[in-house]
């Protein structure tokens, strides 16, 4: 959602600079229908523009020196990521504008529906439907393919009304209108949509202004004539109607003289508008080759393209086990940055608080590895970067090689729940700089061997609901480790309910389980434990299911 509402502010200062240059450049000038054409294209431009990004490439060859870490199983509680409240009010509030735009769209075209229903219609030559309403007051409008006036302006038959609303007809106005509708729902926000909006409104009526001089009508006659209709009832904003807002603005571009032709070469000052908005959103593109350097010929062993993101999640694991860290030097910073720039090489390179050894032992301590990913048996190497920023703080932490989501999510945590590091420096002033952290996650004993059920129970005697639930904490590894239910031993009457192949036991009796002779463990809490097992087990209960012997 973030990304999108991104997006929607990128697309909100295009079209901001483009009716800028609208106002300043063509508002003035008769071309009506080019103006009309700038309006909308550049509308439409700028929700289109923001997905078009030149991408430059550039190939990196960087050392791979290798450090090996193990590091034993551990148990640790995960905190999960807190959404910023602004990420969760700023898309309500955006929802909540786009519905009400929407919504009063859709509720005028309602109206004009069942108005043309409950009208007397009448089929004209050229397709066109004149439906006549019975409120005198209503000025002549048209939508679509039809006309709508009063009974008194119908009996008149004035030519320059037709003309005026055949206009509109003719050159599809009322397709301009919902589509520039729908785009400013999407922009509500931006009053340069609704300026441009307005105007586009405004370009409509001098096109059929000007079919109706065209057809030699006095233009005086005509006039007066919009002086006395804009005074009638309207209340059909999507509907071409004559309205009062606009009439002088009408009356004096009838009056205008016409535009010279060579002022159209304005037009060609939106194409180096348009080549620096492309440029602002290209971004380059790195591929990192890191080099075997411990033989005698370096050998590239493998390439990665550090700006393509491949996956970024807070999604928080749960274990840790075995981990081989690769830490290498800093790779080319993305030149799309509208902040501070980002250096890949500076004169004194960010340090993690303590040295290379210190951040290390960080990662030995702090790395969880992803129960789910432990089950399943799977391993391998994720790539991640991320910006030391000039005040060492880490941001921008991206995945550039991907292996697998809970993989790659303990990656992206640990790397942003390090501390602050000593920043870069390039000619003694501190700068971002972009480093690269690739992490191996590796079951001890190789793919073979996979934790099982062997585990511990924790328990919390100041929930109404006792028993928590099971964390894996080893491996199915000899000697083999014990499964133990914690519990508080001073409240007997809290302990959870322990049944072994249908027998109940004590909860201490448990550790004396041999744990490879387990098939599987259920765990029951609350409503479902008591339903089954009755009252002694409110406080929850492990069923443990041996497997059976051959």
């Amino acid at each position: 959602m973030t990304d999108f509402l991104i997006y929607d502010v990128k697309v909100a200062v295009l079209i901001a600079v483009f009716y800028m240059f609208y106002r300043v450049l063509l508002a003035k000038e008769t071309f009506h229908r080019v103006n009309r054409v700038v309006l909308l294209a550049t509308a439409i431009a700028s929700f289109v523009m923001p997905f078009c990004v030149i991408t430059l490439h550039e190939t990196v060859m960087m050392p791979m020196p290798q450090v090996d870490v193990e590091v034993g199983a551990a148990v640790a509680e995960a905190v999960a990521p807190q959404t910023p409240w602004w990420q969760i009010v700023l898309p309500v509030l955006f929802f909540v504008g786009v519905a009400v735009v929407l919504g009063h769209t859709l509720l005028s075209i309602i109206r004009l529906v069942l108005l043309i229903k409950r009208s007397e219609q009448h089929p004209l030559q050229d397709g066109i439907i004149v439906c006549v309403t019975g409120n005198t007051a209503m000025s002549p409008f048209s939508w679509m393919h039809y006309i709508v006036m009063n009974r008194s302006d119908y009996e008149e038959s004035d030519a320059s009304v037709l003309a005026h609303e055949r206009g509109h007809i003719r050159l599809r106005h009322s397709w301009d209108v919902l589509l520039v509708d729908t785009l400013t729902a999407l922009q509500w926000f931006n009053p340069a949509m609704w300026m441009l909006r307005s105007d586009l409104r405004a370009i409509h009526e001098y096109e059929a202004d000007a079919a109706v001089l065209s057809q030699g009508i006095n233009a005086r006659q005509y006039q007066y004539l919009l002086i006395s209709k804009a005074a009638g009832i309207g209340g059909y904003y999507l509907a071409n109607g004559i309205s009062h807002s606009i009439l002088k603005n009408r009356i004096n571009m009838m009056l205008h003289t016409k535009s010279n032709r060579s002022r159209l070469l304005k037009v060609l000052a939106f194409l180096p508008i348009i080549a620096v908005a492309l440029a602002v959103n290209a971004e380059k593109v790195t591929e990192v080759k890191y080099i075997n350097t411990s033989s005698a010929e370096e050998t590239v062993v493998e390439s990665v393209p550090v700006e393509t993101v491949l996956l970024e999640t807070t999604k928080t694991p749960e274990t840790a086990l075995v981990t081989d860290m690769v830490v290498t030097d800093t790779v080319k910073a993305n030149t799309n940055s509208v902040s501070a720039p980002i250096f890949d090489v500076v004169d004194e390179m960010p340090q993690f608080p303590g040295g290379h050894n210190a951040l290390l032992e960080f990662l030995t301590k702090n790395i969880k590895y992803p129960k789910s990913a432990e089950k399943e048996g799977i391993q391998g190497r994720v790539i991640v970067t991320f910006v030391v920023d000039k005040d060492g703080t880490i941001n921008n932490q991206k995945v550039v090689k991907s292996v697998h989501p809970a993989l790659d999510a303990e990656a992206l945590r640990i790397v942003g729940s390090m501390p602050k590091w000593v920043p870069g420096k390039q000619n003694g002033q501190p700068v971002a700089v972009k480093y690269t952290v690739p992490v191996t996650f590796r079951l001890q004993g190789g793919d073979s061997e996979v934790a099982k059920y062997e585990g511990t129970i924790k328990y919390d005697p100041e929930s109404k609901s006792q028993l928590n639930e099971l964390v894996i904490v080893g491996y199915d590894q000899k000697p083999a480790s014990h499964v133990s239910i914690a519990y508080d031993t001073k409240n007997t009457d809290k302990h959870p309910l322990v049944i072994v192949d249908g027998q109940t036991i004590e909860p201490e009796k448990i550790k004396d389980i041999d744990p490879k002779t387990i098939d599987h463990i259920d765990i029951l809490k609350d409503k479902s434990a008591i339903e089954k097992y009755g009252e002694k087990a409110k406080n929850g209960v492990v069923v443990v299911t041996l497997k059976k012997k051959k």
